[in-house]
């Protein structure tokens, strides 16, 4: 937990933002996972974090912009709990800790909020079952109500201010990052022919359990990175192929790291495998020199597919005119997503609160194949957190069915492409602060060249 003058700071700044209205938090529950008591890992509602800082179960908030007074609404602990689970904290010295006066049980929320005028109620949209359930009963609103009258105000209002790191958010992001990386380390000077990937899987998530924390996201732990968010873990690795690690630890204050790494099983990458691996590099690369304020991530993107089809026109892969290509969307048969995300409370930041609103700043999203999934289209600021994540891709089933249909056939040679159906995929991933002048690569360095690559592979091989 941050300081209490923190949380105080950031709920006021939200308040001015406000004439009038309450604006509504809504806390996680915990989640059977196959029955009532034994739940899934608990994880809070990120924006309750940033605002009341508070990870624990069934507690809402609100801020009453009227009568500028702050609520924090949760039952005491009972006996029954105590001997289960230790003493308890009360909710009002929970409530001390991040500077809030007004406490109350769960039933007075119901009594407030019914006695308020509903129009004047400003929710986040929900995205857990329970959120609905809850919205259904405080403000007796059906499901399709809910879905429709989530405040766009508000979220426009947390988005801009979440978006932008403050300096104790910045250490905080680079402590996950830092672990992260170590993660990635540990996969590389581990991994070896006939293990299966549940055993490397197994060390990152250790690795992430022994620094104090958590997964921001579960791990993709893969020989078959072709396919973008593959959370199988069943096959036996082997010489020749590729290893595909995606993998992020979440500080004890929910602050995520994401970072991807992609490394021969073999000690040493066969030549195929570098020439598609230095075409990435070389995306990733240009697109950390383009990061920068004022310059628009989709840009960014762009250059990436510009580079990432050049590099493939050279070995034969590609053909025709790159900008041409490009604005075709050809280079998705490759790159079918996106450069990168924003990134801080949430791995991908804030995406409950809708893409278009905290990543494109209200521009609408492309709907073109490959286009349409990049989460983040908006100039860059200062204080933005971000992903940068090239990669390319050899997807046979994406292959058949652009083949078959001709689809960009003018600028694939899918002859050559056939060849690589077995390939897998490759992807590096490293996280940007974006500053004043440019921007700063996050935490410790990960092994992304294949020299260096290769140097932390030799260390599994010479245990």
């Amino acid at each position: 937990m941050f300081s209490k003058e923190t949380y105080i700071s950031r709920r006021e700044k939200l308040k001015k933002q406000f004439q009038s209205g309450i604006l509504l938090f809504l806390g996680n529950d915990e989640c059977g996972c196959n029955y009532e008591d034994n739940t899934y890992f608990y994880r809070q509602d990120s924006s309750f974090l940033y605002y009341f800082g508070i990870s624990k179960p069934n507690l809402a908030a609100i801020i009453d912009i009227d009568e500028n007074k702050e609520y924090i609404f949760g039952d005491e602990a009972t006996i029954d709990l105590i001997v289960w689970t230790g003493s308890q904290p009360s909710i009002q010295e929970l409530a001390d800790r991040v500077g809030v006066k007004y406490t109350a049980g769960l039933s007075r929320l119901t009594e407030k909020l019914r006695k308020a005028d509903k129009e004047q109620i400003h929710y986040l949209p929900p995205y857990r079952a329970e959120h609905i359930l809850k919205l259904n009963h405080l403000l007796r609103y059906s499901k399709e109500e809910i879905s429709a009258k989530f405040s766009k105000k508000f979220i426009e209002a947390i988005a801009n201010q979440r978006n932008i790191k403050s300096e104790e958010e910045i250490v905080e992001i680079e402590k996950a990052v830092t672990v992260t990386s170590e993660m990635h380390k540990r996969a590389m000077n581990f991994a070896l022919p006939g293990m299966t990937e549940a055993q490397v899987a197994a060390v990152v998530h250790e690795t992430a359990l022994a620094a104090g924390g958590n997964l921001s996201f579960p791990i993709i732990a893969t020989i078959n990175g072709q396919f973008l968010h593959n959370h199988y873990h069943g096959n036996t690795i082997k010489e020749g192929q590729l290893f595909l690690l995606d993998a992020g630890y979440e500080t004890p204050l929910g602050y995520a790291g994401d970072m991807s790494s992609t490394f021969p099983v073999s000690e040493k990458f066969t030549e195929r495998q570098k020439e598609i691996y230095q075409i990435t590099l070389e995306a990733h690369n240009n697109a950390i020199k383009m990061a920068k304020p004022n310059v628009n991530f989709k840009d960014v993107h762009l250059h990436v597919c510009e580079t990432i089809f050049d590099g493939l026109k050279a070995l034969g892969f590609t053909k025709g005119n790159t900008q041409e290509a490009v604005a075709n969307g050809a280079h998705a048969l490759f790159f079918p997503c996106g450069t990168g995300h924003l990134m801080g409370l949430d791995v991908h930041d804030m995406e409950n609160l809708g893409e278009v609103i905290v990543g494109y700043n209200n521009v609408p999203k492309s709907s073109q194949f490959g286009l349409k999934s990049l989460r983040l289209g908006r100039p860059l600021e200062p204080g933005f957190v971000i992903t940068i994540e090239p990669g390319i891709y050899f997807i046979p089933e994406l292959i058949d069915h652009w083949r078959a249909n001709k689809i960009n056939a003018d600028f694939i040679n899918f002859d050559k492409v056939d060849k690589y159906r077995d390939f897998g995929g490759i992807r590096n991933e490293e996280d940007l602060l974006i500053t004043k002048t440019g921007n700063r690569i996050l935490g410790k360095p990960l092994a992304k060249t294949i020299e260096d690559v290769e140097a932390e592979r030799k260390v599994a091989f010479r245990k």
